[in-house]
């Protein structure tokens, strides 16, 4: 899971694609930046939202920076790209799904070695898609654009986009991104997450995921477990 920035919503979609998730399921937050100690990260907000306890985080900093630029500002070491690979392989092997969040994007620097989210994603042994998060409204079709071109360039598999934050009320621009984002990235959208869809009770969210992402029907699909082996 990324995005093409941060704050687009991918915690949420995250939650999401877990509820509607087939087989054992694990999640896991590879970096948390911008929370501070007793604070709720995106793990918790994912455990809170589905109920899955299969929640995972390899390193967490208080400051809302990227986890390399945090880990140097606080001289603290972070977990190598070696490592992150490791935990998430051995997760693999007894989880039906593994559903990894990115911090930020996809480019952002998850160690001190300069190593980020794709370049994760190239070690892993698991066969995996990638999901990309995206805004609705001006500006996405670039972002996203950007973001499809980058995985392809590195030969990563994408799955598709979902807008992490639909408005209630969307504007001209959102409307037309519901066409525009798939013919400009050349990804499908595999749907929309309503705005304040976190805020909601358990079961409502859980309820409302599989409408929310039915073109992502495929990761609930119990025949359809073996890409994940």
């Amino acid at each position: 899971m990324t995005g093409t920035d941060a704050g687009v919503g991918k915690t949420i979609v995250t939650a999401a694609l877990a509820a509607i998730a087939a087989g054992r399921v694990a999640v896991v937050k590879p970096a948390q930046t911008g929370v501070r100690p007793g604070e709720p990260g995106d793990i918790d907000v994912v455990r809170a939202m589905t109920g899955i306890d299969d929640v995972h985080e390899h390193a967490r900093m208080p400051d809302a920076l990227a986890p390399a630029t945090s880990a140097r500002l606080r001289n603290v070491p972070l977990p190598d790209i070696a490592e992150h690979e490791a935990r998430i392989d051995d997760l693999a092997r007894t989880r039906d799904r593994v559903l990894v969040e990115g911090a930020g994007g996809l480019l952002v620097r998850l160690d001190g070695d300069g190593a980020d989210l794709a370049g994760l994603a190239a070690r892993l042994a698991t066969p995996f898609d990638i999901v990309v998060v995206v805004r609705a409204g001006l500006g996405t079709l670039n972002h996203t654009a950007l973001t499809v071109d980058a995985l392809r360039s590195r030969g990563l598999p994408i799955a598709g986009l979902v807008i992490g934050s639909w408005p209630e009320t969307p504007d001209l621009a959102a409307r037309h991104n519901l066409a525009d984002l798939p013919a400009t990235s050349g990804a499908p959208l595999l749907g929309r997450i309503p705005a304040g869809a976190g805020r909601l009770p358990r079961a409502d969210f859980v309820a409302g995921a599989r409408d929310w992402l039915s073109d992502a029907a495929w990761l609930g699909s119990a025949e359809q477990l073996g890409c994940a082996k």
